[in-house]
């Protein structure tokens, strides 16, 4: 604004005052004095002291003066702008669909909002959608609940009500309640991660961690559920694997991605558990055979309270956090996490930071139920 008011001025008094109107501004006061009844000399006289020696201070009141013209201007436009870039927040706030729009010389601003609007509407749609998951998963939970509760009070009251049942009926009847009643602690701990996912933020308390080693007890304890399906478990990993890292937290990642392989693998295939150092990170996968994830449900999977299948079932069915809460635990090791799958084959794999230490030689060990052949 100054400099605007110094080089304009300087225009004006260089080329109008001092130059064109010069000789006409002089003549018109000479003539109004004459017109007062003063003599030349005495108008003369009168025009050098009200002009030429106060010239400076004439000069700094029309620059002041210029400088209040120039300001009201700008802040005239200023308002303009800013009243625009108010309508436009109006239109973001007030959820309408009309494209967000300004004057031409604000166009970033424009895009930048657009942008906004943009980033705010899917926020709030992916919060919806998953608010109304959240909501679906607790009624299916509930209604899940009230299904084996029910049959664990049946078999027991049919237990407690026939003293004189026969050994091997008895002895079924209560196998089948015990497998009602580990579901019906499943069912309720899902209901826990449902409650305690948005309450507490997940923190890491690290140490130097061997994951070959881990991988190897992961897959020795899965021995029971792979067994049910006649499945085999390969672990696939370099020797002595260090990553500084959370070993309760990383075994819970780990831990749900092989329950996810064996949940959704085919009868009878092998799970292959691979981890190897490359270049400056630890990659580490899990593959298993089972039914083609769709692409663009690949794209949602990692999402809290999503489900691949849409059908739950007593067997598969979770809350749809065990994903979710694994990528989160894993990007806070400073990791990444990425699913893949064909029609052979589906992929989870997570990359890892390693710890300053190298791989050594490869472990290779398969875990599967007594008696069964390797194929």
């Amino acid at each position: 604004m100054a400099a605007l008011t110094l080089v304009v001025g300087y225009g004006i008094v260089h080329f109008f005052i001092d130059g064109i109107f010069q000789d006409v501004f002089t003549d018109t006061m000479m003539w109004i004095f004459t017109r007062l009844h003063m003599d030349t000399d005495t108008a003369d006289q009168l025009y050098g002291k009200l002009f030429m020696q106060n010239k400076v201070m004439f000069l700094c009141i029309g620059f002041i003066l210029l400088f209040l013209l120039f300001y009201n201007m700008l802040m005239k436009r200023l308002l303009h702008y800013m009243v625009n870039v108010e309508q436009a927040i109006d239109n973001i706030r007030n959820d309408e669909d009309e494209p967000v729009k300004l004057v031409p010389e604000l166009k970033p601003i424009s895009d930048k909002l657009s942008s906004l609007k943009t980033t705010l509407k899917r926020k709030e749609r992916a919060s919806i959608q998953s608010e109304q998951r959240k909501n679906d998963l607790v009624v299916y939970l509930a209604h899940d609940l009230k299904t084996p509760l029910t049959s664990i009070i049946a078999y027991l009251t049919m237990l407690d009500g026939q003293k004189n049942m026969p050994e091997e009926e008895r002895e079924k009847y209560t196998h089948i309640t015990l497998e009602k009643a580990t579901r019906l602690g499943e069912l309720i701990n899902e209901f826990f991660e449902i409650t305690r996912f948005n309450l507490q933020d997940i923190v890491l308390a690290k140490e130097k961690l061997n994951l070959s080693v881990m991988l190897e007890q992961l897959a020795d304890e899965s021995y029971g559920v792979l067994a049910e399906k006649y499945m085999t478990c390969q672990v696939d990993a370099d020797e002595n694997l260090m990553v500084d890292g959370d070993p309760d937290k990383l075994a819970r990642v780990f831990d749900n991605l092989l329950r996810n392989a064996i949940a959704y693998s085919y009868k009878d295939t092998e799970i292959l558990i691979c981890a190897r150092q490359v270049d400056n990170e630890i990659v580490i996968s899990f593959r298993n055979q089972g039914h083609q994830i769709p692409e663009q449900k690949l794209k949602s999977i990692f999402e809290k309270f999503y489900r691949v299948d849409n059908a739950r079932s007593s067997q598969t069915g979770g809350a749809g956090l065990g994903l979710s809460i694994a990528k989160e635990i894993v990007e806070l090791h400073g990791g990444r996490i990425e699913a893949a799958s064909d029609r052979y084959y589906t992929t989870f794999t997570v990359w890892l930071p390693p710890f300053q230490q190298e791989a050594g030689k490869r472990r290779m060990r398969t875990v599967r139920p007594q008696g069964e052949r390797r194929k």
